[in-house]
């Protein structure tokens, strides 16, 4: 107590009456960055955005990134012409094409395909679980971009440019949507490993900092560092660490009002202090039934990280966070230095593909099972896919190197159109040919089932104004139910 009054006495009179004024600064920074869904953060301060722009299809979305790129022939491009011409030459091929050098000789798929469900969607065998749900998969089969490596595909990808420095799709949603739990953050990220390009893959860019995903790593023995209170700290103790600390800051930010950064960290600060109740409730995987293990895989060593990841995602999705995103990751075997990527089979396709789809197939199938049987599936939007696909032609003679102008991206539920299929690539699966979607089409269609006009989502920034789709991107209607 005598501490406490002593610090009261020698407070400068200004800061106490900032302080007095302004215990409600950081949490009223919260509800403007991170809160009403009619406002977020410009790089001025707060102006109001009118979002959604019309009603939308879907509240949240989860994005399963098949880290290292799996092949589209390998998975769900059947090609019935490839696996007749192995071992001739590949029309047109382009040994430069991917990263490496390439044969230039067709390498037929090592995996049986089959038909199924009403669509008669083909599906390679890798995906005995994910294949009894292709009746409410959405397939764009011609996808493309630019960059043929890890690191900047994947930006390009996620932020629509392949340049360090941009806003991810998640930060962008943030931004514009906010959070629907202020005791959560809107965007969350999972991974075991980190993907080439790590944070710069899911970075809020020059967007402000409170719109950054929150990142959990699977090999961690904390999946949210620095949550738990310090040893022996109270409650009250904390709090008023924190109210003193709004205090100055907002001394501080008053003097500075064109630097949106320092709202974000005061913002960052209290939601912290809410996740300490809200988050370990929330990936506490030991409320869930037996039954829900065993569908999702989580004591099979093949499975069981991105089991546990899939099934901690489906419980944040209940409870309010917007975007999370799932980097695959180590195989469940890995067949030498360069394939031990997960899906980045470049030196034997088959063993390092057929890891990977033991290690993913099923617990993706039971979180879309977990979604539908819930009724979330109709408003949660499940993508699948890598930075871009591999060749069909061999690098080696049993690897296929990256091939970023033609690859499959699935989507499922939050309005995409169940047991459909757009676009096409050549009879080889090499190329996109047919109803080709480049990743500001593929983020613009997003954004529309999220109920927001590409168009319209902008942040200034350097003296223009940004936006995800940069100067590009149309909506596909067509994949829209």
């Amino acid at each position: 107590m005598l501490g406490s009054n002593l610090g009261e006495l020698l407070l400068p009179a200004r800061r106490r009456f900032l302080r007095d004024a302004g215990l409600g600064f950081g949490s009223l920074a919260l509800a403007s960055l991170l809160g009403d869904a009619g406002h977020a953060a410009t790089s001025a301060g707060s102006s109001p955005l009118t979002l959604p722009h019309h009603a939308p299809k879907a509240k949240r979305v989860i994005w399963l990134f098949m880290t290292g790129a799996p092949s589209q022939i390998d998975t769900w491009d059947y090609k019935p012409e490839l696996q007749a011409r192995a071992g001739q030459p590949l029309p047109d091929a382009d040994k430069k094409l991917g990263f490496f050098e390439t044969s230039g000789t067709c390498l037929a798929s090592p995996f049986k395909w089959a038909q199924h469900g009403s669509s008669g969607t083909w599906v390679s065998d890798l995906f005995p679980h994910l294949a009894q749900h292709v009746d409410d998969m959405c397939f764009i089969h011609s996808m493309h971009l630019k960059a043929n490596n890890h690191a900047p595909a994947a930006m390009e990808l996620m932020c629509g440019l392949n340049r360090p420095g941009m806003p991810s799709m998640g930060a962008w949603l943030d931004y514009g949507l906010g959070s629907a739990n202020e005791n959560l953050p809107a965007f969350v990220v999972m991974h075991e490993r980190k993907p080439r390009g790590d944070d710069q893959i899911w970075s809020a860019g020059f967007l402000p900092k409170s719109h950054q995903a929150l990142a959990i790593d699977a090999r961690r023995k904390e999946a949210i560092d620095n949550l738990a209170r310090r040893a022996g700290q109270s409650d009250a103790a904390q709090r008023a660490e924190l109210d003193l600390l709004h205090a100055l800051n907002a001394e501080h930010a008053a003097e500075r009002p064109s630097q949106a950064d320092l709202q974000a960290r005061l913002a960052s600060f209290e939601l912290a202090y809410r996740m300490q109740s809200a988050a370990p409730e929330a990936i506490d995987l030991t409320q869930e039934s037996k039954l829900t293990h065993e569908l999702y895989g989580t004591s099979d060593p093949k499975c069981q990280v991105f089991a546990k990841q899939c099934l901690t995602a489906r419980r944040l999705l209940e409870r309010g966070v917007r975007f999370i995103q799932i980097f695959a990751g180590k195989n469940a075997g890995g067949d030498g230095a360069v394939d031990d990527v997960p899906w980045d089979g470049h030196v034997n396709i088959e063993t390092n593909h057929r890891s990977c789809g033991l290690s993913t197939d099923r617990p993706a199938a039971a979180l879309l099972a977990d979604l539908k049987a819930r009724g979330m599936l109709n408003d949660t939007l499940v993508i699948w896919g890598g930075e871009f696909g591999r060749t069909s032609d061999s690098q080696g003679s049993k690897g296929r190197d990256h091939n970023p102008q033609g690859f499959t991206i699935w989507m499922a539920g939050g309005g995409a159109k169940p047991g459909f299929h757009y676009g096409a690539t050549d009879p080889f699966g090499y190329k996109a040919i047919e109803n080709k979607v480049h990743v500001n089409d593929l983020h613009a269609t997003m954004l529309h089932l999220l109920g927001i006009d590409h168009e319209k989502l902008t942040y200034r920034h350097n003296g223009r104004a940004y936006r995800l789709t940069d100067v590009g991107g149309r909506v596909i209607h067509d994949v829209i139910a």
